[in-house]
């Protein structure tokens, strides 16, 4: 296991159900420097709160596993093309991120110590290990710092490209839950669908694209809600749509 990159927490099975979170953790290597105040980190800029102990819930399931990104999005952002601009971050959410002014030698070296396993070792372990279903799981702010005016009332989105069965399976299954359910909100998976593109759309494997709105699993009560919620819809979707 990369060092600084990734955990696996589970067995991933044949046929079983992969959650695959790219934001999960705040953590920032001791020799990196972001410039940027530590109350900082556990702001959503840094890590999408909830989503690394939804996860890890969902990874004690039978049939699921759940493979994590171990570094903040602010050191690397592995939801991001690798020639985005975005992929290590100057700025977020009205914050500027001094410690990422990179060379282009340092800017190498940034990808080459983070995205570039990250994506490797994601990759050999789909070639290994098919399963039935791809997690994405993210989580979003109910409001930016950089326009407060704009309100987020859904609880839960669902984000895909061009493969959007899986999404129109669940949606339904969310809604009979008593959900507000976004379609492509508060973002369009059109434009920000990096790690399932790759990794799902281009290669043909099933995958559902979650965002959970995080005042939903800020707190151990609704991490719980959403790891039985989630089991049970991703069961249903899985075994919904056949290849």
């Amino acid at each position: 296991m990369a060092e600084d990159v990734f955990r696996l927490i589970g067995t991933p099975r044949f046929g079983g159900i992969l959650v695959v979170a790219d934001h999960a953790s705040n953590r920032v290597p001791e020799d990196i420097d972001l410039g940027i105040d530590s109350a900082l980190l556990d702001q959503h800029i840094a890590v999408d709160i909830g989503v690394g102990a939804v996860a890890e819930r969902l990874a004690a399931r039978p049939g699921f596993a759940a493979f994590l990104a171990d570094t903040s999005r602010l050191v690397c952002d592995f939801n991001r093309d690798e020639h985005a601009p975005a992929i290590i971050p100057i700025a977020s959410d009205g914050h500027a991120i001094p410690g990422n002014d990179l060379t282009h030698q340092q800017h190498e070296a940034r990808l080459n110590r983070f995205f570039r396993p990250y994506h490797a070792a994601l990759t050999r372990l789909l070639d290994d290990v098919p399963v039935s279903l791809i997690l994405s799981l993210h989580s979003f702010t109910p409001q930016l710092a950089s326009n407060p005016e704009e309100r987020r009332p859904w609880q839960v989105g669902i984000l895909y490209n061009e493969d959007g069965r899986r999404a129109r399976a669940a949606i339904p299954l969310l809604e009979a839950e008593g959900l507000t359910v976004g379609e492509q909100q508060p973002y369009s998976g059109k434009l920000l669908n990096a790690t399932m593109n790759r990794h799902a759309e281009a290669e043909g494997r099933p995958y559902l694209g979650i965002e959970i709105r995080q005042d939903e699993i800020a707190e151990p009560a609704g991490q719980a809600i959403w790891a039985e919620r989630l089991t049970r819809i991703c069961n249903q979707v899985a075994l919904a749509i056949g290849e």
